[in-house]
């Protein structure tokens, strides 16, 4: 295990982002530290907190809403502005005692596949901003989960979601109600169109269709085979839809 040998607490972005894009040095960013400290074997050289950068507030602007990246998953649970079923998810995601440090960038750029506050992201079109020394881009989250090459050189300073949407549910299954979901499913109507997302599907959340589930690959465990999640997936989707369609969304 690699020890690491240097702590950098900067108060710029500039500056972050200069450490993060040495050549030749394993430098990492850490905010709430939840993921970096849970996978000992990859620690880099250097660790870039970001605690000092002033990216932990949560602002609303019309009907979106801006997550800062250092926001922790509880801000998310206890802020006004979060929409219920999102607040509902981000509330799942962690124990109290990790949801205090756990944050919304880190969530995002972890990428874990059974994430339902990534599920509940990817089902409201959240999009994530993102710096580099080249600049300031808006990407879709969906796309930022699908090529972690996004992020190379990059930090997430936000993530925006439009909370204008007419009905929000989500449906999971787990072996017991204290387990994580084998597969959970989130959905938004917004304008007659419905967008659900899923877990424990791929090595991601990610958005799905109701028609083409059984494409749909997973990877089984002793939980439960590829095929039973598929079948979770198609179940869960449907039910959510119904709950969608009940709440007058479509």
């Amino acid at each position: 295990m690699t020890r690491i040998r240097s702590y950098h607490r900067p108060s710029s972005l500039g500056d972050a982002l200069a450490l993060l894009t040495r050549p030749d040095i394993a430098t990492a960013p850490i905010a709430g530290g939840t993921v970096l400290n849970g996978l000992p074997d990859t620690m880099p050289e250097e660790v870039v907190d970001l605690q000092a950068l002033g990216l932990d507030e949560i602002t609303r602007d019309g009907a979106m809403l801006r997550l800062g990246a250092t926001a922790r998953l509880q801000d998310v649970v206890d802020h006004e502005w979060t929409p219920p079923v999102l607040r509902d998810l981000a509330k799942g995601e962690a124990p109290n005692t990790l949801r205090n440090a756990a944050t919304v960038g880190g969530t995002v750029a972890a990428a874990d596949p059974e994430s339902r506050f990534l599920a509940g992201l990817l089902a409201f079109g959240a999009t994530a901003t993102i710096v580099s020394t080249d600049g300031e881009q808006t990407v879709a989250v969906a796309d930022v989960l699908g090529d972690g090459r996004v992020l190379a050189g990059s930090l997430i300073v936000a993530v925006s979601i439009d909370v204008d949407v007419t009905a929000a549910a989500s449906a999971g299954t787990a072996r017991t109600p204290a387990d994580t979901p084998i597969v959970l499913v989130a959905g938004c109507a917004r304008g007659g169109v419905i967008t659900l997302a899923a877990t424990g599907v791929a090595e991601t959340p990610m958005v799905i269709d109701l028609s083409d589930v059984d494409a749909l690959d997973p990877p089984g465990d002793f939980r439960g085979t590829a095929a039973y999640r598929r079948h979770l997936a198609g179940t869960l989707g449907a039910r959510v839809v119904a709950d969608l369609q009940e709440g007058g969304a479509v």
